[in-house]
């Protein structure tokens, strides 16, 4: 199965997800650069073939404007973007803006240095899916 297959299967699994559930209390905001990004907890799951790591999935929506502290996810982190325009970038690597049906990756070693609503005007919507270690933060600040 592609990448893309298997992303688009995620992402109609989440959808499922999503509207079959309403936001749960532990819909969290994050303040970032004076903009709140709305962070949805969608699922996590232990992988019984993979001891000690875990799927986490969250839906992030940025308001217009919104920009991410830098942070690293020590987690293999794959981006679906639901609607609007992010921009992302890691370390080392070349920023990429994307809209809604592309996609993006950052490895567990990746600083992500650039995450942020590509325009200050329409928000914007995308899933994140996280393979982890079990227990792990979904993100840790760099200083």
């Amino acid at each position: 199965m592609t990448m893309s297959r298997m992303l688009a299967v995620m992402l109609l699994l989440v959808s499922g997800i999503a509207t079959a559930e309403q936001a749960s209390p532990e819909t969290k905001a994050v303040k970032q650069s004076g903009f709140e990004a709305k962070v949805v907890p969608l699922l996590t799951k232990a992988l019984s073939d993979y001891p000690g790591k875990e799927v986490e999935m969250i839906e992030v929506e940025y308001p217009p404007g919104s920009v991410d502290p830098v942070h690293r996810h020590d987690a293999h982190g794959f981006i679906y973007v639901i609607e609007g325009s992010i921009m992302m970038g890691v370390q080392g690597g070349k920023p990429v803006t994307l809209t809604a049906g592309q996609t993006f990756y950052e490895g567990p070693n990746d600083v992500h240095t650039i995450g942020r609503n590509a325009s200050k005007m329409e928000p914007a919507k995308f899933v994140v899916f996280l393979l982890k270690n079990r227990g792990a933060p979904v993100l840790t600040p760099v200083n």
